[in-house]
C-alpha cells in the first residue's frame, strides 16, 4: 500500500513545470540507477573498447603520416642531391665542350695557317721556276735573234751547235755582270 499512497500524493501533487513530485523523483533515481548498472556492465566495456580501438587507429595513422613525411624529406633530399650532381655533370659537360671546340678550332687554325704556308711557299716555287722558264726562253730568245742578227751581218746562217754555244757564253757572262 505504500506504493498507493504515494500515487495518490502524487496525484495531489502540485502541478507545474517547477512542481517537484518526491515520487517521481524517487523512481527516477531508482530506474536511473538500474540502467546505469545495466550500461556499466553491457554496454560501457563495449564503448571502451571502440574508444580505445579508434585512438590505436588514430595513433597509427599518425605515425604511418609521420613516417610516409620522413621518407618524403628523404627522397626529396636524394632528389635534390641529385639534381645538384646534375647540374654539376651538366656543367662540367659544357666546359669539355667548350674545351674541346677550343681545342678543335686551335687544330683548325693551325692546319689552315700550315696549309697557306704551304699554298705560299708553292706560289713562290711556281713563281721562281715560271721566272726561270721566262728567263730560258728569253735568252733562247736572244740567242735566236743574236745569231740571226750574225747571220745577216755574215751574210751566212750560222745555224750550228758550237755557235749557239758560244753566243750562250756571252749571254751568261752578261749575266755575271749584271747580278
Amino acid at each position: 500500500m505504500p506504493a498507493f499512497s504515494l500515487l495518490l500524493q502524487a496525484a495531489e501533487a502540485p502541478k507545474g513545470p517547477f512542481a517537484i513530485n518526491p515520487g517521481v523523483s524517487i523512481w527516477t533515481l531508482v530506474i536511473f540507477g538500474i540502467l546505469l548498472v545495466v550500461l556499466a556492465r553491457t554496454a560501457w566495456p563495449a564503448i571502451l573498447r571502440a574508444v580505445e580501438e579508434r585512438e590505436k587507429k588514430i595513433q597509427a595513422q599518425i605515425e604511418a603520416a609521420q613516417r610516409a613525411n620522413q621518407d618524403a624529406q628523404r627522397v626529396l633530399a636524394e632528389y635534390q642531391q641529385k639534381l645538384t650532381g646534375a647540374k654539376t655533370e651538366a656543367q662540367e659537360l659544357v666546359a669539355a665542350g667548350r674545351q674541346a671546340a677550343d681545342k678543335v678550332r686551335e687544330e683548325i687554325l693551325v692546319r689552315a695557317r700550315a696549309e697557306h704556308e704551304e699554298l705560299i711557299r708553292r706560289a713562290r716555287r711556281e713563281i721562281v721556276a715560271e721566272r726561270e722558264k721566262a728567263l730560258a726562253d728569253l735568252r733562247r730568245e736572244a740567242v735566236e735573234l743574236s745569231l740571226a742578227a750574225a747571220g745577216k751581218v755574215l751574210e751566212r746562217n750560222l745555224d750550228t751547235e758550237a755557235d749557239r754555244r758560244l753566243v750562250q757564253e756571252y749571254l751568261n757572262t752578261l749575266k755575271a755582270t749584271q747580278s
